[in-house]
C-alpha cells in the first residue's frame, strides 16, 4: 500500500522539458534589462515619452532576441546529442563486445560485481534501442528520449521576458511618470520572481527574492549613474 508521505517525498518536478530554465532566465532578464534601461535613460534626465519609448523598444527587441537565442541554442544542443547518440549506435553495431565491456566497467566502478555487470551489459546489447539509451545515459550523461523542446524553450523565454520587461514600464503607462515608482515596481517584480523560483529550487523564498532584488538593484544603480553622468556632460 502506498503511503502519501512517501509519494510526496518521491515526487519530482519536471526538470527536463526545457521550459523552466528558459522561463526563469527570460523573466529575470526582462526585469533586469528594462529596469536598467529605464534607470539609465531616466538618470540622464530625458522626457517621460523617451523613457517609455526606450522601455518599449527594449521589451520588443529583448523578447525576440531571447526567443531566437533559446530556440537556436536548444536546437543546436539537441542536434549535438543526436549526433553523439548516432555515433554510439554505430559503435554498438560494430563493436558490441567492446561496448558491453565498457558499460560493465562503468557499473563496476559503482560497486556492481564484475561478472554481473558484464552479464547485464551483454544481455542489454541484444536490444539495440535499449542499449543505445543506456549507453548514452551512462557514457554521455544524456537521455536521447528526453531532450528539451526548442519551441517550448523559445516560447517560454519570449513570453516571460516580455512579462518581466513590462513590469517597470507599467507605472508610466498608467500615468505615474516617476522614475522611483517605476524602479520600485521593478524591484517588487524581481523579489516576487525570485520568490516564485524558490518554489522549484526549495530555497527559502525570502532569500531567493532578496538575491534577485539585490542583483537588479546593482544593475539599475550602475546604469543610473552612467546615464546621469552622460546627461550632465551633455
Amino acid at each position: 500500500m502506498s503511503h502519501p508521505a512517501a509519494d510526496d517525498a518521491h515526487h519530482h518536478s519536471d526538470v527536463s522539458g526545457g521550459w523552466l530554465r528558459a522561463a526563469v532566465f527570460g523573466a529575470m532578464d526582462g526585469l533586469v534589462t528594462n529596469i536598467a534601461l529605464i534607470a539609465g535613460v531616466g538618470g540622464g534626465g530625458v522626457a517621460t515619452r523617451d523613457i517609455v519609448l526606450t522601455g518599449s523598444a527594449g521589451l520588443v527587441a529583448g523578447a525576440i532576441s531571447m526567443g531566437l537565442g533559446e530556440f537556436t541554442s536548444v536546437r543546436a544542443q539537441n542536434e549535438q546529442v543526436a549526433a553523439e547518440v548516432l555515433k554510439e549506435r554505430q559503435e554498438l553495431q560494430r563493436y558490441p563486445e567492446a561496448e558491453a565491456a565498457e558499460l560493465a566497467r562503468i557499473w563496476q566502478d559503482r560497486g556492481v560485481p564484475a561478472d554481473l555487470a558484464l552479464e547485464v551489459a551483454t544481455i542489454l546489447g541484444r536490444n539495440p534501442d535499449a542499449a543505445v539509451r543506456v549507453h548514452a545515459q551512462e557514457e554521455l550523461g544524456v537521455d536521447p528520449a528526453d531532450v528539451p523542446s526548442p519551441w517550448t524553450a523559445a516560447i517560454s523565454s519570449f513570453i516571460c521576458f516580455s512579462l518581466g520587461a513590462f513590469v517597470p514600464l507599467l507605472p508610466y503607462l498608467l500615468g505615474a511618470a516617476s522614475l522611483p515608482v517605476a524602479l520600485g515596481a521593478g524591484g517588487v517584480g524581481l523579489f516576487v520572481a525570485g520568490a516564485l523560483v524558490a518554489r522549484f529550487t526549495r530555497r527559502p523564498w525570502w532569500s531567493s527574492g532578496a538575491r534577485q532584488l539585490l542583483l537588479g538593484a546593482a544593475a539599475a544603480g550602475a546604469t543610473y549613474l552612467i546615464g546621469h553622468l552622460i546627461g550632465v556632460a551633455a
